[in-house]
């Protein structure tokens, strides 16, 4: 059992985590941000560079993707809760650049002891996980997003898999990254479909 702790005491106490090894080269904890009532809580997978800079979560390119998305799907990024599996960033160093670095199972398995407490604060209706870290860290097992893409069950929550934006952004050519976009806003449609066919909850 989670025990329900206040966000803003989760926050104060996840900016000196030193859970993994990650926080040893991170500039910084990068925890989740949105409305504590908030009925859909969006997971992705760990910070970039930007986010880790900014201390916030999806400020970088992927989240100017992801946000032109909500927009397009007719979701307010104000009234969702955004957060990552893993709360900071893993990268290699290259001259001055640093190279995002997949975090691993351990790494996504000591995070987890955050997400739980975040999701318990928050008691979302629907979890949708944006890409295969943050679903493998809310089901417990490795996820084929492309495979599993679609509505979900997460242990005591619906759920919804799709892919993180930052997938689109690799994409090589013009008219593959239009097709995936319109994919991944179909998908945010569905989702606020879903939100609004299920009955809100009491304040």
């Amino acid at each position: 059992m989670v025990l329900t702790e206040p966000l803003a005491q989760l926050r104060a106490e996840a900016a000196t985590c030193q859970r993994c090894s990650l926080y040893a080269h991170a500039t910084q904890t990068v925890f989740g941000e949105g409305p504590e009532n908030a009925r859909v809580m969006f997971v992705g997978e760990q910070p970039g560079d930007q986010e880790d800079i900014a201390g916030k979560p999806f400020v970088g390119p992927a989240g100017e993707m992801f946000n032109r998305a909500l927009v397009e799907a007719g979701i307010s990024r104000s009234d969702v809760y955004v957060t990552g599996a893993v709360k900071h960033f893993k990268f290699e160093q290259r001259g001055k650049r640093r190279i995002h670095m997949r975090p691993n199972a351990g790494e996504v398995r000591h995070c987890r002891w955050w997400l739980e407490r975040e999701i318990a604060a928050i008691e979302p209706e629907l979890i949708v996980a944006l890409g295969a870290t943050a679903a493998q860290s809310l089901t417990g097992r490795p996820v084929s997003v492309l495979r599993e893409r679609g509505p979900a069950a997460f242990p005591g929550h619906a759920g919804f898999i799709t892919v993180h934006p930052s997938f689109l952004l690799r994409l090589p050519g013009a008219k593959q990254k239009a097709a995936a976009f319109a994919d991944f806003v179909a998908d945010l449609r569905h989702v606020r479909k879903m939100m609004q066919a299920a009955p809100a909850t009491a304040p």
